[in-house]
């Protein structure tokens, strides 16, 4: 934002530094200054003012009131005294304000017998040089007087506004409006208007109409200065894709005390420069005002902050000359700070402390090491099995998701959730978030279903908190799903990842369903199996049921693990036990198995390793098969058996022994027969 030196220059009696000089003085103090060049006998200023500094420094008083609080400056203020003469202001103009909210004070005065001719040459300048246009001497007052104090004015012609009367409303629907440069808009509800009691005069906050634009016939005019909602002149901004000088100090905020000071400034100078009359009074829409806010300052706490000890003596002055008003109780540390009206962005004591070390100088508080001790974070076990969890899973190829935490009536009825232990939503968005989720399968499936199309193999899950209507209403679960023919693969990621997380003594048991359960089950009735640790069920691993699979439209086959990771949690252990690797070959003798179809894996795996002893490292079942050379009721399954000793490396004819003892126990079953 641009400022004139010479400008600047007059708010003060002493001789301010250099250009050069004072954009370091007040870079070296929070505001940056971009670039100073020569402008004919002035010096123009291009300064970065930060956004929360816009109410008070878009500018040049705010600017000047900054210079002086850095370099210990006294401001100088012109005395201009009003002489109001003739009638009230308000036997010529009425106000009205629809809202309040949007309009926070609405100031106006009428000046009479002007003189409508162009501005002196030395505002004509300053104008130019801040970029711009001069139009005529009452509008180039309002320009100036903005310029000066940060409150735009505008100018009306009294005489063209119908049944003196002044309106702020929101635009009606498909309203219109030509502005003072020609252009036409469309306005509607979101754009607040200043209005006579037939037509739109002005945009508020944004741009002049033209129907009440001072000309060179003009003798009355009714000067307004308001404040207007930031958001209101925002979002009109906005829907009319128009931003002015005006519109951008109303969209950062401004003092409402503002408005009669600036009214004031600008009415004096129309009575010395264009011989205007001013009439008595004002009339003002000013409903709820404004108060200085007070402020608690602990003089010791703003030592620890800062880091450096300041004179309170030199801390008065400091705010004194920011313009803050300041007591002090000869007994206390405390200050107590009245913040002016113009300082929108002080709200709390650290804001004045940030004024005081900037004003203070950055630069002069030493650079040290801190003091604190450094407290290392309380181990959080939550985190850690999760992270642990998560990386085990990711390094065996399964990608983690996240989905919403809901299920409907239609999903919840195919899952066979019981609307008792179900927790409805009182509000629910829609009908696709009635039920918070029992569990994490359904949501998984659908995701399957959306991705089916574009993947062959899939492999996720999610480690995430479920809801029942219990005791325990919420807890977290750790859900995977594999598709395809993969129920032993899945297995063996089950067993990985227990034996990751520290837990043993795993082992699988055939679930039963009950006669309710087995009317809707999820699960393939053949292919389910109870997860226990220590007889104590943690999770299941389990095909999804071809109902379940058909009511989704699921093409491949699923296999599911489903943990309570509640449970899970705490049987886990960082202890690993050492097992160190045998450095005696292994050998592999495999076992073709002819058994009925109702034989579980498990019963089978359980009697090799039974027969085998310690000599078995590893048992593997790498083929299932029930085809047209097996007969009616029965399946062959075909297994891996690793031998390997600690101690010794094993012959030939101690392994044949071991693998004929092994075959003898399966023979003895009925109807089970290995295959020569």
């Amino acid at each position: 934002m641009l400022f004139s030196y010479n400008w600047l220059q007059s708010f003060f009696k002493e001789k301010l530094p250099r250009p050069q000089k004072l954009g370091e003085v007040l870079t070296m103090h929070s505001f940056e200054v971009e670039e100073i060049e020569k402008e004919k006998n002035d010096w123009l200023l291009d300064i970065d003012i930060l956004p929360n500094r816009g109410p008070d420094c878009f500018s040049h008083l705010g600017v000047a009131r900054e210079i002086a609080a850095v370099l210990n400056l006294k401001l100088r203020f012109e005395d201009y005294r009003l002489k109001e003469q003739g009638n009230k202001t308000k036997d010529y103009i009425k106000v009205m304000v629809k809202n309040k909210e949007e309009c926070l004070r609405y100031t106006a005065r009428v000046i009479t017998d002007i003189k409508v001719a162009p501005s002196p040459k030395w505002i004509q300048d300053r104008l130019k040089a801040l970029g711009l246009k001069p139009i005529n001497n009452v509008v180039d007052i309002s320009n100036y007087v903005m310029l000066e104090t940060g409150q735009p004015l505008h100018a009306f012609d009294l005489d063209k506004i119908s049944d003196c009367k002044i309106i702020v409303r929101r635009a009606k629907k498909r309203e219109k409006i030509i502005t003072l440069d020609n252009e036409r808009y469309e306005l509607d509800k979101d754009v607040l208007v200043i209005a006579d009691s037939k037509n739109p005069l002005a945009i508020a906050g944004i741009k002049g109409g033209k129907r009440a634009e001072i000309d060179k016939k003009t003798k009355t005019i009714v000067l307004e200065s308001a404040n207007f909602n930031q958001r209101v002149v925002r979002r009109g901004s906005k829907k009319i894709d128009l931003r002015t000088d005006a519109s951008w100090r109303f969209e950062h905020g401004l003092d409402l005390d503002l408005t009669e000071t600036a009214i004031n400034r600008a009415a004096y100078l129309m009575e010395d420069i264009a011989d205007g009359k001013i009439c008595q009074g004002l009339v003002d829409f000013y409903p709820q005002k404004v108060s200085p806010k007070k402020i608690k300052l602990d003089l010791d706490y703003l030592e620890d902050l800062l880091g450096v000890k300041i004179s309170p003596m030199k801390i008065k002055n400091i705010l004194k000359n920011l313009g803050f008003s300041v007591s002090q109780d000869s007994s206390s540390s405390q200050l107590l700070v009245w913040v002016p009206t113009f300082r929108l962005d002080i709200a709390i004591p650290e804001d004045l402390i940030e004024e005081i070390g900037r004003v203070y100088g950055y630069h002069r508080i030493p650079s040290v090491f801190p003091t604190a001790a450094l407290v290392p974070p309380e181990r959080n076990l939550n985190i850690f099995w999760e992270d642990m969890t998560k990386k085990v899973l990711k390094e065996a190829g399964f990608s983690e998701i996240y989905s919403n935490s809901f299920v409907n009536k239609k999903e919840a009825e195919l899952f066979n959730y019981k609307d008792s232990r179900l927790i409805e939503t009182d509000n629910p968005i829609s009908a696709d978030y009635q039920y918070l989720r029992p569990s994490l399968i359904p949501n998984l499936l659908k995701s399957v279903k959306k991705n089916q199309r574009f993947f062959g193999n899939i492999r996720i899950f999610e480690l995430g908190k479920i809801f029942k209507n219990s005791k325990v209403k919420e807890k977290r679960a750790l859900t995977g799903l594999m598709t395809g023919d993969v129920f032993y693969g899945a297995k063996g990621i089950v067993d990985m990842l227990l034996n990751k997380l520290g837990i043993s003594d795993i082992w699988y048991d055939q679930y039963q369903p009950t006669p309710e359960e087995s009317k809707i089950f999820i699960w393939h009735p053949k292919k389910c199996a109870e997860i226990k640790v220590g007889g104590k069920e943690i999770g299941f691993l389990g095909e999804i049921s071809g109902k379940v699979m058909e009511d989704l439209k699921l093409k491949s086959r699923i296999v599911v693990f489903d943990f309570d990771f509640e449970k899970l949690q705490k049987i886990a252990s960082e202890e690993q036990e050492f097992k160190p690797i045998s450095s005696y070959p292994s050998a592999v003798r495999d076992i073709a198995l002819l058994v009925p179809r109702d034989v579980l894996v498990v019963d089978v795996l359980n009697k090799i390793e039974a027969a085998g002893g310690r000599l078995i490292r590893d048992i593997d079942l790498f083929d299932i098969y029930e085809g047209e050379e097996i007969s009616e009721g029965k399946k062959n399954l075909a297994f891996h058996i690793i031998y390997q000793a600690e101690d010794r490396t094993l012959s030939s004819k101690e392994i044949d022994g071991v693998q004929d003892r092994i075959i003898k126990v399966l023979e003895k079953e009925s109807g089970w027969e290995v295959r020569k």
